[in-house]
């Protein structure tokens, strides 16, 4: 951390001065039956929250129950692993609990100091000290000596509450705007669903119908009979429509219907002819995605090029995620489909985009295709599927209205959801400003000008400092109770001294569980911090650099175990 200017009254301290604890959690197995307490785990931390109830529970000896206990205002912290530094102040009494081994948990003397902290955890100068102790090692881990390393800018006490207090209220109001914006895109997306629907069953253009009552409902092509079982079905879901339409299979308005071309994968190449694949057809879109593209090289006497790509044509999936549309709605110098996307080419009966709009929306397409999936023999979208579907279908120039109702709505939702998005990104820095500004003093400066005598003198966090650490010298001249002996079975896996893992692995002659090789390399019951630490870079050693070990994939128990690994031994 750079050098920082700190206000009258503050000070520069290690995260190790203003704590009575830091210390590793419990190793066990979980389990969902109900053995004894619970064992909060990294990954049951989820959005600054806990689920007690969803919490599983571990066999844990009575005698060492207190050491792990977790109680009001304890702060842990992940220790490993992809969450790295994430932390959780536990702010009300939890059940009966105790933390994993991934975890550490801090304690601090007073309320007011864990809370200051826990607000520090998650500032960008804390994580760009988590960043720097964790960088250049193969899996991200920061271990208790580090994390004591911690530099902390320390208000004095008084100002600790204020401080705490105030980043408490700025930062629920700020989560609970960011819950706001955060709905939205969902709430676009259902309102976009809602104008398809809409659109297709005739809703969007009521009024339309009733100030063009004399245009024809529909002209003679399309009425023709199309014999298929699967059309049939189809037309028996579909919504009310006005009575003015018509219901024609796709058959009858389709010049053109192909799958893609297989087996190019040969001609892939940086330029060229462009490939569409169906991560260019999205859901609840008809517009082409060009984010990831693949071109293709093709020789002269290439099969396949009947797949060719027109503007106006639709492609729909026809494998996986099937009924995914896009239409081709600009000039492609020249492009052609996988084997994945059917190609499909509207008559001049109809309206191109109203026709993916058909395929697009969830009372019509939709709703057609996952009946389809149901009664399939096999998986994905045939041919004749597509040409059975059961289109609704106005007079063209009320196709014509419905497209250009559904364009101004679509941009009124994207301009909303792109104001959203910029607003949702503008929230999320405001919760480092404030955090920022909290620990350079800024928030309570004017708290610091009315209330002189509560950060100077006795009360400033200088003395602050002076007082923990006598209270600590206090604690560790008291005599120490003494432990009674633990009897160890006669099938203890203990050994009389420590031992490298490896040679404990050895000696069990079989795998062992993360605990199992903790007792059998020696270490005690009570491990210190320092021996869990040397414990794991045992471990990390073993794994990494040696190689002697392997672990090995985790089974119903949720616990790592490790093996000799033989191709080294």
């Amino acid at each position: 951390m750079g050098e920082i200017n700190l206000p009258k009254g503050w000070a520069i301290t290690k995260l190790e001065l203003l704590t009575t604890d830091i210390s590793y959690g419990y190793t066990a197995p979980s389990s969902y039956d109900e053995v004894g307490p619970k064992m909060l785990r990294i990954t049951d931390i989820q959005d600054n929250s806990v689920v007690w109830s969803d919490v599983p529970y571990c066999e844990i000896e009575e005698e060492r129950l207190e050491k792990y206990l977790l109680k009001k205002n304890d702060l842990v912290f992940a220790r490993t692993g992809a969450t790295v530094g994430k932390s959780f102040l536990i702010r009300t009494e939890p059940p009966k609990a105790v933390y994993a081994s991934y975890l550490i948990r801090v304690r601090t003397a007073s309320e007011e100091l864990i809370s200051v902290l826990s607000h520090f955890f998650k500032s960008q100068q804390y994580w760009q000290q988590i960043t720097e102790f964790s960088s250049g090692i193969g899996q991200p881990n920061v271990n208790g000596t580090k994390l004591k390393g911690l530099t902390i800018p320390l208000p004095p006490l008084a100002e600790q509450k204020i401080i705490a207090d105030k980043l408490d209220t700025m930062l629920a109001q700020v989560e609970a705007t960011k819950a706001h914006l955060e709905r939205i895109p969902g709430i676009i997306k259902t309102f976009r669903q809602s104008v398809l629907s809409a659109a297709v069953s005739g809703k969007l253009t009521e009024e339309w119908r009733d100030k063009n009552h004399f245009i024809p409902a529909y002209p003679d092509k399309g009425k023709e009979k199309f014999k298929s079982d699967l059309f049939d079905s189809a037309t028996q879901s579909l919504p009310e429509l006005p009575k003015e339409w018509g219901v024609v299979p796709a058959a009858n308005i389709l010049e053109y219907v192909t799958s893609g071309s297989r087996g190019w994968a040969n001609y892939y190449a940086d330029g060229g002819a462009l490939f569409l694949r169906m991560s260019n057809v999205r859901y609840d879109t008809t517009k082409l995605d060009l984010n990831d593209l693949q071109y293709v090289n093709l020789p002269e006497s290439v099969e396949g090029k009947r797949s060719l790509v027109r503007k106006n044509d639709l492609v729909i999936s026809i494998t996986a995620d099937v009924g995914r549309v896009a239409r081709i709605d600009m000039e492609l110098d020249e492009a052609y489909v996988n084997q994945h996307l059917a190609l499909v080419r509207p008559s001049k009966h109809i309206n191109s985009e109203y026709l993916a709009t058909c395929i697009a929306a969830v009372n019509i397409g939709v709703k057609q295709v996952q009946a389809l999936k149901r009664g399939a023999t096999k998986a994905g979208l045939g041919l004749d599927d597509i040409r059975s579907l059961a289109i609704p279908f106005p007079s063209i120039e009320e196709q014509d209205e419905i497209v250009r109702c559904i364009e101004v709505l679509f941009t009124f939702a994207d301009r909303v959801e792109i104001k959203a998005t910029a607003a949702l990104d503008r929230v999320n820095k405001i919760s480092q400003s404030i955090l920022a500004k909290a620990f350079r003093g800024e928030l309570t400066a004017d708290w610091r000008a009315a209330n002189p005598d509560l950060i100077s003198g006795g009360n400033s966090a200088k003395a602050l400092l002076e007082k923990i650490k006598a209270e600590r010298e206090a604690v560790k001249r008291q005599p120490k109770a003494i432990r009674p002996a633990v009897k160890k079975s006669a099938g203890s896996r203990m050994s009389k001294q420590i031992i490298k893992v490896v040679e404990a692995l050895k000696q069990a002659g079989e795998p062992l569980s993360g605990q199992q090789l903790l007792a059998a390399a020696g270490y005690p019951n009570d491990s210190s911090t320092e021996q869990l630490e040397q414990f794991f870079l045992d471990i990390r050693d073993a794994l990494t650099i040696e190689e002697s070990i392997v672990k090995l994939e985790r089974g119903g128990d949720s616990q790592d175990w490790f093996a000799i690994n033989k191709a080294k031994n």
